[in-house]
């Protein structure tokens, strides 16, 4: 965010329309599956060998590591999950990232070379 005041979020996930401070736009946003996929890796790196070791030194029923570290793990990819969506956001923006985009011209031009 350019001011670093107005909200990111209207909402849990869902971005706000504009910056309310400083009126910018947040249609840019294509984050994709970016934050999601970070997330995963670090539960992945963190919290899953936590639960086997959890599993294996105790050794409890299976349900009983299911009803622990289930929400754990639930919980702990909600909390990553929003501010990973907006460090994403704001690292489109310092970059200026945008959509690609293919010219038709350019495309016409290598392909009539190429005939």
């Amino acid at each position: 965010m350019r001011c670093g005041e107005g909200s990111l979020f209207d909402g849990f996930l869902k971005f706000a329309d504009r910056c309310s401070a400083c009126g910018l736009n947040f249609d840019i946003e294509d984050a994709g599956d970016g934050p999601a996929v970070f997330v995963i890796f670090l539960a992945g790196i963190f919290i899953i060998p936590m639960a086997l070791a959890f599993q294996l030194s105790l050794t409890p029923p299976i349900w009983v590591t299911f009803l622990i570290w289930a929400p754990i793990l639930t919980l702990s990819c909600m909390a990553m999950l929003r501010p990973l969506r907006g460090l994403m956001l704001n690292i489109q923006i310092k970059n200026d990232a945008h959509e690609a985009v293919v010219d038709e011209a350019i495309g016409d031009e290598h392909q009539g070379g190429e005939r």
